[in-house]
């Protein structure tokens, strides 16, 4: 698994992949975050990608950087301990300016059955589970 959290945290940007009823819905994503030995992201409780996530935790992620890219399989699982979501805060500072622990609205989701698949068009895929 840190694999795959360093190759996020080195592209910097990821693309989270959820569903809106029938229609898939991408948007640019930057947490990645080890807490308790398990992969977080984090987001508002207020904003759509919430909702979809709640409605259907499978999504599925991609990042791209140096010429190999990154996809990630996965179920997405609420963790609404403060600890889980104050861990996301220290790590991530600049989201301080727009969120709290104890907000009501910052929330820190985990990845379950994640299948990772490491990809390039020079060599064979990898894959990574956990």
């Amino acid at each position: 698994m840190q694999r795959v959290v360093d190759f996020l945290k080195e592209a910097g940007t990821y693309y989270l992949a959820t569903a809106d009823g029938d229609q898939p819905r991408v948007r640019p994503f930057g947490t990645a975050h080890v807490f308790e030995g398990r992969l977080y992201i984090q987001t508002g409780k207020v904003k759509d990608v919430s909702k979809q996530i709640h409605a259907n935790p499978k999504v599925e992620l991609c990042a791209f950087k140096d010429g190999r890219w990154l996809r990630v399989a996965g179920e997405l699982v609420e963790d609404d301990r403060r600890e889980a979501r104050l861990s996301m805060l220290e790590a991530y500072p600049s989201l301080q300016n727009m969120y709290d622990a104890d907000d009501g609205n910052t929330e820190v989701f985990y990845l379950k059955n994640a299948t990772a698949t490491f990809s390039s068009f020079t060599a064979e895929p990898e894959t990574v589970k956990f």
